[in-house]
C-alpha cells in the first residue's frame, strides 16, 4: 500500500468520527431534557410520599352478612323419601316414629285379631278366613283352602258386569304415609286396586278399612332395584344374588304382615325381575298359595310374564307408569294412552303411586270412563276373565 492510500483511509476515518460525535451528543442531550421534565412535573404535580411504601385501612363500618340457616334433610315421620318408587328410604321397622300415624289422621279400628279363629269382614268385604291361612310364628301365610277357593278369589271384589274394554289401575305405596294413605282410600273409586308395603305395624288396619270402602288389595314385596343399595327396599328384600331358600324366607316374612290381599306385587325389583332363575321359585310359592302376581312394570326387561305362565300362576302386567311424570298433564296422557290400550286389545292396566296429583287425576278420569264406553275393574278381574 502506497502513502498516498494510507493517508486518505485516515482522512476518510476521522471525518466518519467526527460527523458521529455531533449525533451522540444530540442523543444525550434530549434524553437529559426528557428526564428534567418529568421530575419538574413530579416536584409540581406529585406528593412527596408517592413514592414511600403505604398501608391504610378501611375503618368504614361493613353490613352485617345474613347467613342462612340450612338445615340438613331428616326423614319425616310418614313420609315417602324414595324418589325412584313406592318404598320408604330406609326400612320403617328401624324406623320407630315414621310408623305413627299423623295426629290430623284418625287410625282404623283394628279388627282382625292376632288370632284369627273364624272369619272377618270390614263392612261386606272379607278380610280373614281361617281356611284360608296357615298359622305360623311369624304370622298368618295366605293357602288355598281345603274345598279348593283361593286368596285371590275370596278377597277380590266383584267386577262390573257392564261390557267394554276392562281397565285396572293399581296405585302403590299405602301404609307408609298415614295421611296418603287415608286420601287414596277415600277418593280413588272402589274398582281401584290398592297395594299396601309391608312395613307399618299399622297396615292391618288400613288395609281392613280399604276393603270395606270396596278396594281390592295386594302385598308389596320388597324386590332387588338396579341400584342397589342406593335404592334399598330394606332387610327383606328378595335378592337376585341369594338363593332360593332365603328369598323364599323373605317373601313369607312379608306375607305374614297382614291378611286380606288377593295377590302380590313388587316393591321396585328391576334386577330381581330380570332373572328368570330367580323369580321362578317366587312365581310358583304364589300359585301354590292361590295367590295372582301383578307387575308394576317397573323393569323394561321383565321376565315376570314368560316366568308366570311357565309356572302357571296369575297373571297381570302394567303397561304403563301413569305418574312416571308428576304432573296432571302428563297423567291424563297417560290414562288416555291406557284406553287405547284396552280397545285395541280389549284390556289394559296401569300403576301409579299415592301422589296426591296421581289421585286427583285418577279420581276425575274415572268419573267419565263409562261414558267413553270402559269398564274399571280390581287387577284381579283381567285374570279371573281370561283377558
Amino acid at each position: 500500500m502506497v502513502a498516498s492510500d494510507v493517508a486518505e483511509d485516515g482522512a476518510l476515518t476521522g471525518g466518519a468520527v467526527r460527523r458521529g460525535v455531533p449525533i451522540l451528543l444530540y442523543a444525550w442531550a434530549v434524553l437529559a431534557a426528557v428526564l428534567l421534565i418529568a421530575a419538574l412535573w413530579i416536584a409540581f404535580l406529585g406528593k412527596a410520599s408517592d413514592g414511600e411504601p403505604s398501608l391504610s385501612f378501611d375503618l368504614a363500618p361493613r353490613a352485617a352478612h345474613k347467613v342462612a340457616h340450612v338445615q340438613k334433610p331428616t326423614h319425616i315421620a310418614n313420609t315417602n323419601l324414595i324418589n325412584a318408587g313406592p318404598q320408604p328410604a330406609m326400612p320403617l321397622a328401624n324406623n320407630p316414629a315414621a310408623q305413627q300415624p299423623l295426629a290430623s289422621t284418625k287410625l282404623p279400628p283394628a279388627i282382625v285379631p292376632q288370632t284369627i279363629a273364624k272369619q272377618v269382614y270390614a263392612g261386606a268385604a272379607l278380610v280373614a278366613d281361617p281356611a284360608l291361612i296357615e298359622t305360623t310364628s311369624s304370622g298368618p301365610l295366605p293357602r288355598i283352602a281345603d274345598d279348593g277357593r283361593t286368596p285371590m278369589a275370596a278377597y277380590a271384589p266383584p267386577a262390573a258386569k257392564a261390557s267394554g274394554p276392562r281397565i285396572a289401575i293399581v296405585i302403590g305405596g299405602l301404609g307408609i304415609s298415614a295421611k296418603a294413605t287415608a286420601a287414596a282410600i277415600a277418593n280413588l273409586p272402589p274398582a281401584v286396586t290398592l297395594s299396601f308395603a309391608p312395613y307399618s305395624n299399622d297396615v292391618q288396619r288400613w288395609v281392613a278399612e280399604a276393603r270395606k270402602r270396596g278396594h281390592e288389595v295386594l302385598l308389596e314385596v320388597p324386590m332387588e332395584p338396579f341400584d342397589f343399595p342406593d335404592s334399598d327396599p330394606g332387610p327383606h328384600t328378595l335378592r337376585a344374588g341369594t338363593g332360593e331358600d332365603s328369598n323364599i324366607d323373605r317373601l313369607t316374612w312379608s306375607m305374614t304382615r297382614f291378611t286380606g290381599y288377593a295377590g302380590v306385587t313388587n316393591l321396585l325389583g328391576g334386577r330381581f325381575m330380570a332373572d328368570s332363575n330367580a323369580l321362578e321359585p317366587v312365581m310358583t310359592f304364589l300359585a301354590r298359595r292361590g295367590l295372582m302376581f301383578f307387575d308394576s312394570g317397573q323393569g323394561t326387561r321383565s321376565a315376570a310374564p314368560d316366568v308366570a305362565r311357565d309356572t302357571s300362576t296369575p297373571f297381570v302386567q302394567a303397561v304403563s307408569n301413569i305418574d312416571a311424570i308428576q304432573t296432571g298433564m302428563e297423567i291424563d296422557q297417560r290414562l288416555s294412552d291406557l284406553e287405547t290400550r284396552a280397545r285395541q286389545n280389549g284390556f289394559a292396566a296401569g300403576a301409579g303411586f299415592l301422589y296426591p296429583v296421581t289421585i286427583e287425576r285418577v279420581a276425575v278420569w274415572a268419573q267419565g270412563l263409562s261414558g267413553r264406553g270402559f269398564v274399571l275393574v280390581p287387577a284381579s278381574a283381567i285374570v279371573q276373565s281370561g283377558k
